[in-house]
């Protein structure tokens, strides 16, 4: 069976169940800590695929991985879940798709903004509005700094990308200037 199928049924089961006890947002905000746990630590992957390691130890680690707080109790059965059907290896993909059906479910956009400097709150507000007001529902924001950009900005939501950076413009300027000196050549 193709992991993407299989993580699914399992993030629809997992929505389904916290849907109906009301806790989908909780839920939610435990699912996006566990998913900042697996890109910053590759090793907690690696733990809960090892065979040595016991159950109650893998619902620790998953636990610490949550942020060290309680997980609710919709989050703690389907652990056990999981955990128990011995499909720990899928336990990633399984958090990553739940957060993206959730996502739909809940019409929430999720946008990026990256810029040379730090980006005021106001401006954030200003995008945001913009964003809610076309697409009808919320959003999402994550800012971030590089200084390769020279100046400009860099701004993606779901699929669309907008890149206003010098940088860019810049290497289509050289682009531009390489493509007509093969044509005199």
């Amino acid at each position: 069976m193709y992991i993407g199928v299989f993580s699914m049924r399992y993030a629809k089961a997992l929505l389904a169940y916290a849907n109906e006890n009301g806790a989908e947002d909780t839920v939610y905000e435990e699912a996006k800590k566990l998913a900042a746990s697996f890109s910053e630590v590759p090793e907690l992957r690696q733990a809960l695929d090892n065979p040595v390691l016991s159950v109650k130890t893998k619902e620790e680690l998953i636990e610490q991985a949550a942020g060290g707080q309680k997980l609710s109790k919709e989050m703690k059965r389907f652990v056990r879940v999981v955990l128990e059907a011995r499909r720990e290896k899928f336990f990633q993909f399984i958090i990553m798709s739940y957060i993206d059906l959730y996502r739909k479910q809940k019409n929430i956009s999720v946008g990026k903004i990256t810029t040379v400097y730090p980006v005021s709150d106001k401006i954030i507000a200003r995008i945001r509005a913009l964003v809610v007001s076309e697409t009808h529902g919320s959003v999402e924001f994550i800012t971030k700094t590089d200084p390769r950009l020279e100046g400009g900005f860099i701004f993606e939501i779901d699929t669309y990308r907008m890149d206003a950076s010098v940088s860019d413009q810049l290497r289509r300027v050289k682009q531009q200037f390489i493509d007509k000196n093969r044509r005199i050549v």
